[in-house]
């Protein structure tokens, strides 16, 4: 699955200080934001942490895996944008830093609950969400319910139609390998199975970076920057327990009137390569970048110039 592989590539949360406690869902709203690693209780009752850095803008950063947790684009990425927009680092329930679900109580609709509660919590009228990878799903189903709440959104490398994304994983992995160790595993198998038996065979054979990135020095450098584990992956091992993230959310986009930025990978094969242009968000912007699926490691400049030029031009907050 994704998240294995972004757990063999240590794009994991690490360690951090501890979190001030920001109150529960149902505590009033605050009036200014606080600043600095807060910890936030949903209404039921599973600790999340966040980080809030920055200023201008109020972006929530909505990070994929699936339960990767934001740690790694804080740290490979988005720090600079914080110069002009105020990041939300948001690790969900059962990724990163975050607790688990006692009941694994992962459905899409529980995690955009939390998004909402969090708003709510933050007194926020509206925000800009950045998603990453399979924070895509995320975003997108967060903006289907609340769009009046959803000032616009930035997708990098964004999945909006998992299963599809699996099967360029497993395909493109299965070209890379020598035919001597492909798994010989039938086509009906379950595609975690594929993809999972595809992967450590690309890890035998010292190949596993090049499903994320164009060169194994940008895969060294992931490594060196984000610290290892302990890291929660509670959402990794359940996410597919729920039909709703095998669905395809690409078509639903065309009923999104709101701005939308999409950056995409020309080699992106975790998200595939022509994945964006299933995309149908009316006042969409879509950049091509060359890369694969870190854009915002691979192209900082221009992904974080565009993303600024993006947000700088929006309309202002209702």
């Amino acid at each position: 699955m994704l998240a294995t592989l972004a757990l063999l590539l240590n794009l994991a949360a690490g360690a951090a200080p501890a979190p001030r406690y920001l109150g529960g869902a149902r505590a009033p709203r605050l009036a200014q934001l606080p600043t600095g690693p807060l910890a936030f209780r949903t209404s039921d009752s599973v600790q999340l942490f966040m980080k809030i850095a920055g200023r201008g803008t109020p972006c929530l950063v909505v990070h994929g895996g699936p339960g990767a947790g934001s740690y790694g684009l804080e740290h490979l990425g988005l720090r600079p944008l914080e110069s002009s927009l105020q990041l939300i680092y948001l690790d969900q329930r059962g990724s990163g830093r975050s607790a688990s679900s006692p009941r694994h109580a992962y459905a899409l609709a529980r995690q955009v609950q939390d998004l909402e509660e969090l708003r709510q919590r933050l007194g926020l009228r509206q925000w800009v969400l950045l998603a990453h990878s399979f924070g895509g799903v995320i975003a997108t189903a967060y903006a289907q319910r609340y769009p009046e709440r959803v000032q616009a959104l930035v997708l990098v490398n964004a999945v909006l139609n998992p299963v599809a994304s699996l099967a360029s994983m497993v395909h493109y992995g299965d070209s890379l390998l020598p035919a001597a160790a492909r798994p010989q595993l039938p086509p009906t198998a379950p595609l975690p199975q594929r993809l999972g038996a595809v992967m450590q065979a690309l890890g035998q054979q010292g190949l596993l970076y090049q499903l994320q990135y164009a060169s194994d020095t940008a895969a060294a450098r992931a490594s060196r920057v984000v610290p290892p584990p302990p890291s929660n992956h509670d959402f990794a091992a359940h996410v597919f327990d729920f039909a709703d993230y095998g669905r395809d959310y690409a078509p639903a986009t065309a009923a999104l009137s709101l701005p939308v930025l999409v950056l995409a990978g020309r080699d992106d094969y975790t998200t595939g390569p022509r994945a964006y242009q299933a995309f149908r968000f009316p006042q969409q912007r879509v950049l091509v970048l060359p890369g694969r699926h870190n854009l915002l490691q691979e192209q900082p400049a221009r992904a974080q110039q565009a993303i600024r030029t993006f947000v700088a031009a929006l309309p202002r907050r209702r």
